[in-house]
């Protein structure tokens, strides 16, 4: 078995698996019950399926051009994945949609009440 056979196996594997993990996360966005959970599912296997996609075409097309594509798709979707997952977070918190009974520690609650009390003492000067 020539290493080429092996690597469009191993493509062939990466691809399947991370097609899987794409439709599983999209799945969940449909199926889970709230934001917080709708958001990890939105994030780390739909990240981390188009990760093992981007390999698995790496694996099948070996050129340097489309290696290096592949490569800054995957560093844009690493960069910019959490930040939508932070954005859509807060803004469920501050709106209100977020179920706050399962959450164990809530530390923008907190930060939140600090600010509202500095900003009355700042008023009141």
């Amino acid at each position: 078995m020539t290493w080429t056979a092996v690597a469009d196996v191993a493509g062939a594997v990466c691809l399947l698996a991370g097609g899987v993990l794409c439709l599983l996360a999209g799945v969940g966005l449909l199926r889970l019950p709230d934001v917080l959970t709708r958001i990890h599912a939105a994030t780390k296997p739909q990240s981390f399926g188009l990760l093992l996609v981007l390999v698995g075409s790496g694996l099948w097309l070996r050129s340097l051009v489309d290696l290096g594509i592949l490569l800054l798709v995957g560093l844009f979707q690493l960069a910019t994945s959490p930040v939508a997952a932070h954005m859509v977070g807060r803004a469920a918190y501050r709106t209100g949609r977020m179920d706050s009974e399962d959450v164990v520690l809530d530390e923008l609650e907190e930060a939140l009440q600090r600010a509202a009390t500095e900003d009355e003492g700042e008023n009141r000067r």
